[in-house]
């Protein structure tokens, strides 16, 4: 007869379900292991290991690796690996100005994507749009596939209809400040919808794929269209208490002297203003180069383009002490840069930043460690769709208080 008291039953299912997550978080790290040495990282016992070993594997979480060949004595050890086929998300990334949808499998690789670079309609239309995008990528799935879909990401700045002027933008997004989109996609579409700002669904991506296979703390900015940022501590993205987190793009700082700035409209101006991509297609606009998307953006980077150093030192003037005030705050040993654009833009800022940071680094403490983001143009949809991956097998610490999807929108509760 059981003793247990009252929520002992569901205690042990929340820590054998955060037991299974960590295993699975530790093969992703390792690439392959054996049974022996996940007992031994996990510090459970080998018919523990065993137990979940068998549960992830008749799941088609993991599969057989073969065995190691190195020559130890006895029967050599079997070895497990994630199986990318194993689950899958979507993920849907809304911007002001583009919409993408991508499909992604377990080990991160994307298996379609649809893009729309265009100014964000009314609600209404996009979610037309985004649904039937949805339906299109899902195509790539076959019946057994679609059962092992976890779900749909969507990461979108939060405040859609603010700081217009900041970004260089004619146009009224303050409609989306009044809808719940991820309601809306998850009733179109009968799928959980896992929600997140794109700041903070793309360091989870790094988290899940990228650099949190090595750093389990470290603090992440995407320079994008806007700035986007999250923190990860202990191995967990940090939320606060509205999702906003880690905002770097909003932290007070001078106004621009560049010659292409807005007049300031007070003493203090906000870091998006300045560390854009928007600020910096304003610049080279303002000296009569006409730039509309990206590839035209990268190609005044590839030129060596003059108002291309001129936004990067106001771009690295404004970021550094923005990023030295978040180490102050988060004491965090890794800073992680990516960008929409590249040809050489994010080496340049990388060493431009390390150079300012240990420029003005306090007497007793390091310059953090400048490493490449892992996605590049891809963060902000692989960040959309590895959430519901995320949230299903990422062991945080939710999961022991029996809290499994924080921040979704499942249709039966619409």
């Amino acid at each position: 007869m059981s003793t247990a008291g009252p929520g002992r039953g569901t205690n042990s299912v929340n820590l054998r379900l955060y037991n299974e997550r960590n295993l699975l978080q530790r093969l992703r790290r390792a690439g392959e292991a054996s049974k022996a040495d996940l007992a031994r990282w996990a510090q459970l016992t080998n018919t523990a290991v065993g137990s979940i070993v068998q549960s992830l594997e008749e799941s088609r979480l993991i599969e057989p690796a073969g065995r190691r060949q190195e020559g130890q004595r006895g029967q050599p050890a079997g070895l497990y690996r994630v199986n990318p086929e194993g689950a899958y998300g979507i993920g849907v990334r809304l911007d002001r100005t583009s919409i993408e949808t991508v499909l992604i499998d377990l080990g991160g690789r994307i298996l379609a994507r649809i893009a729309h670079d265009v100014l964000l309609p009314h609600p209404d239309k996009a979610l037309a749009l985004v649904r039937e995008d949805v339906l299109r990528v899902m195509k790539h799935l076959d019946a057994a596939q679609r059962r092992r879909l976890t779900g749909i990401g969507l990461a979108q700045p939060y405040n859609l209809g603010a700081w217009l002027r900041e970004l260089d933008l004619e146009a009224d997004f303050r409609i989306w400040d009044e809808v719940d989109f991820g309601e809306m996609l998850a009733q179109a579409t009968g799928q959980p919808v896992f929600k997140e700002n794109d700041g903070n669904a793309a360091a989870i991506a790094e988290l899940f794929f990228g650099i949190g296979r090595e750093e389990n703390d470290f603090l992440y900015v995407f320079i994008g269209a806007a700035l986007g940022a999250g923190a990860v501590i202990g191995g967990e993205s940090l939320r606060g208490s509205t999702g906003n987190a880690a905002d770097l793009g909003l932290m007070p700082v001078p106004p621009s002297r560049l010659d292409s700035a807005p007049a300031p409209v007070r003493r203090w101006d906000i870091l998006l203003s300045r560390a854009s991509l928007n600020a910096l297609a304003r610049h080279l606009r303002h000296h009569g180069l006409a730039v509309k998307d990206h590839a035209e953006l990268e190609a005044c980077v590839q030129a060596g383009r003059a108002e291309v150093q001129d936004w990067l030192d106001d771009c690295v003037d404004a970021l550094v002490p923005s990023i030295r005030a978040s180490l102050a705050v988060l004491d965090l040993p890794v800073v992680v840069i990516d960008c929409d654009i590249d040809s050489g833009l994010i080496e340049r800022l990388m060493q431009s930043l390390e150079a300012g940071l240990r420029a003005i680094a306090p007497e007793a403490r390091q310059t953090p460690r400048i490493v490449r983001g892992s996605f590049r143009a891809d963060a902000g949809a692989i960040g959309a769709a590895s959430l519901p991956m995320f949230f299903s097998f990422s062991p945080r610490a939710d999961v022991l208080r029996g809290r499994f999807h924080p921040n979704s929108q499942e249709t039966a509760n619409a």
